[in-house]
């Protein structure tokens, strides 16, 4: 029999919700604990998803004996912070992402996580989904010949007080940290390490960036174009092109059921690649996989990536002039 896999979720937003639905239907996964700054929203939270043990804080979670990994769904400002201290406890940890606000908090909790000999995972869910595994391996296979190029937007109407976090400095608010890191993780699991990027974006009242565009080169060759948007509903697709043809993750490319391979000689097709429950569960399988075995990390998500792609969004926020109180801080 499996081992059983323990999890205890840190947070009781939107994100924490959806992934607690998803453990909820897995098995082998027992959702065991909740935190959260309020004990009542804990308590609800709680009271929701069949979860017994409600905590009032990340210590308390963090210290709690019948977890073993922690899911980390808090506002990215506290990421690095919520990490380093589950780390120190001895729980494995999947957080949300941005995995941290910079590229010096990441490598603090790589560090602590190596040392520790726990497993460390950012959360970047669309990777670990059918669709986008099928589209890497019809790459590999050279279905559609040398990849070239990589298109892709994400965008959604920020309806939002200036408090929000999405527009809040002070909770880490802004484009490129919030979706932008989507098609830049996507840019890089699909054409390798970026080499260089150039941003422009567009600053909202609140001083963070409401939205961007960035244009990528990769090692070995290749290049991307990318935009985020807190402003306008955009298309939110992804091509990839090779010299053969392409390949599209048509509508919502981060949460894709198939994709669509357009080779320049054949016929078009359509490859259904459905994803379990909410998504969120093929994220958790893979944790909890790495886990059983022993393993500090996961060669879908890195670490060596994650730290890269952080470094990355430095440099894009320095070309854009965009600072964040965790800039002027020492790493925790």
């Amino acid at each position: 029999m499996e081992q059983v896999i323990r999890w205890g979720i840190l947070g009781t937003g939107k994100i924490a919700q959806s992934m607690a639905a998803a453990l909820g239907e897995l098995p082998g996964a027992q959702l065991a604990a909740v935190a959260s700054r309020s004990l009542e929203s804990g308590q609800r939270f709680g009271a929701q998803f069949g979860i017994e043990r409600c905590h009032d804080s990340c210590q308390a979670l963090a210290d709690d004996a019948g977890v073993d990994v922690i899911y980390i769904a808090t506002p990215h400002t506290l990421h690095a912070q919520n990490a380093l201290m589950c780390l120190a406890a001895g729980k494995h940890v999947v957080c949300e992402k941005p995995f941290t606000m910079n590229a010096r908090e990441a490598q603090s909790v790589i560090q602590l996580a190596r040392e520790k000999k726990l497993f460390l995972m950012e959360a970047m869910w669309s990777r670990f989904l059918p669709a986008v595994q099928e589209a890497r391996r019809l790459i590999a296979s050279g279905a559609i010949g040398q990849v070239q190029q990589l298109q892709a937007d994400i965008g959604f109407v920020a309806s939002f007080p200036p408090e929000h976090r999405l527009l809040n400095p002070l909770l880490g608010g802004g484009a490129l940290l919030d979706i932008g890191i989507y098609p830049l993780s996507m840019a890089a699991f699909f054409l390798g390490p970026v080499t260089q990027v150039q941003t422009l974006a567009e600053m909202g009242p609140t001083g963070v960036d409401e939205q961007a565009v960035f244009s990528l080169l990769h090692e070995g060759g290749g290049s991307s174009s990318c935009a985020c948007s807190m402003r306008v509903l955009s298309p939110t697709e992804l091509t990839i092109t090779g010299t053969l043809g392409r390949i599209r993750l048509p509508g919502r490319f981060y949460k894709p059921d198939h994709l669509i391979v357009e080779p320049m000689h054949g016929e078009r097709r359509v490859v259904a690649a459905p994803f379990i429950g909410n998504g969120y569960t093929h994220e958790a399988l893979e944790a909890m996989r790495c886990i059983r075995a022993g393993l500090p990390e996961s060669d879908v998500m890195p670490h060596a990536e994650t730290l890269a792609l952080m470094k990355v969004l430095d440099t894009m926020r320095e070309q854009v002039g965009l600072v964040y109180d965790a800039d002027r801080r020492v790493a925790p």
